[in-house]
């Protein structure tokens, strides 16, 4: 929470004006702090300003904006060198709004969190919220004019409407249900013609990093199935928990080399047997598996996290040891009997 002594929150822009851009960022360390940089174009001169804001996304109360210290607009800040998923220091970037280069498509990447109309909390922070608003609606009429070009005027008023309405059930959230279906209707027909039953809506929403570290075990379209929701939802959902991509190989690439390293041992074991030697080098293929088995902990409970360099350096060193076993082996049968 900000002390007293902290300068506090920025106002918005009191003159008019219309928002060109609006980069949001997610904590790694705190996942509950939110920061946004708004960008806003003046109708009078065509000045441009740049307000930088944080806020606290509280799970038991009303979301609060805070006082802070400027991270992002330090210097100019351009629209351009963002992206969701750039990590900056500590900062996630979850959406990115440029108007010069909006579609109405775009609207679907807003994350569940920062959408109005499924998270009513918002509405505690209105700097935020009339700035969402505003993206909401310029995706409204663009998809509107956009259907519009084809048509003819013989369409007339009658599927203006409709036509608005399947936009923006579309546009608002990908969790949202097709236009005219209810959540016992939802399913899909796959290529045998059997309906596979989806996740409703409301367990969607309340899927959290806990229920998603259950499958990091299996490629990301096993886990959506185990999930029961769509391959785009679930990609949704790790952008809004932080995690750029689907830790499923690095599991994979660790839980091999504890089999390698478990293999090792019982060698070491037996020849140490054998030898009458004093477990020595046994005893250091143990610790190297119990560091390995303590990092795969680690990154299943933190997914966005990589290998360790001294790991990877180990793994490196294993594949040019089988590399190299592989080419004797080769040369070995290639050599003549005589």
């Amino acid at each position: 929470m900000a002390s007293p002594s902290q300068q506090s929150p920025p106002p918005p822009p009191t003159h008019p004006h219309s928002l060109k851009a609006l980069v949001a960022f997610r904590n790694l360390i705190c996942p509950e702090l939110i920061r946004t940089v708004h960008l806003y174009r003046s109708e009078e001169g065509g000045d441009e300003s740049e307000v930088e804001r944080e806020y606290v996304f509280h799970k038991e109360k009303d979301y609060e904006e805070i006082s802070f210290c400027k991270v992002f607009t330090l210097k100019k800040f351009e629209i351009s060198s963002h992206f969701e998923g750039l990590v900056n220091g500590v900062w996630l970037c979850i959406y990115v709004f440029d108007a010069s280069c909006w579609s109405p498509a775009d609207i679907d990447r807003l994350p569940t969190v920062l959408t109005i109309s499924r998270n009513h909390k918002l509405e505690s922070i209105p700097t935020l919220a009339d700035d969402l608003q505003t993206i909401n609606q310029l995706s409204c009429e663009m998809g509107r004019l956009k259907h519009c070009k084809g048509e003819s005027e013989d369409d007339g008023e009658e599927d203006k409407d409709n036509r608005y309405k399947n936009h923006h059930m579309c546009d608002v959230d990908l969790n949202s249900l097709p236009y005219g279906l209810s959540e016992n209707d939802e399913s899909d027909q796959s290529a045998t013609g059997k309906k596979k039953r989806r996740a409703a809506t409301k367990d969607i929403a309340s899927l959290n990093l806990e229920d998603l570290s259950k499958y990091f075990d299996l490629p990301i379209i096993e886990a959506s199935k185990n999930l029961k929701v769509g391959l785009t939802v679930l990609k949704k959902k790790c952008r809004e928990f932080g995690i750029p991509r689907w830790p499923h190989r690095k599991i994979k690439s660790l839980d091999g080399l504890i089999s390698d390293l478990q293999e090792e041992v019982k060698r070491q074991q037996e020849e140490d047997k054998g030898g009458g030697g004093g477990g020595g080098a046994a005893l250091a293929v143990v610790e190297r598996q119990k560091m390995i088995e303590s990092e795969k902990e680690t990154i299943e409970k933190k997914p966005f996290m990589d290998i360790q360099r001294e790991t990877k350096k180990f793994r490196q060193d294993i594949f040019k040891k089988r590399h190299r076993a592989r080419l004797l082996e080769t040369q070995c049968r290639t050599l003549p009997l005589f």
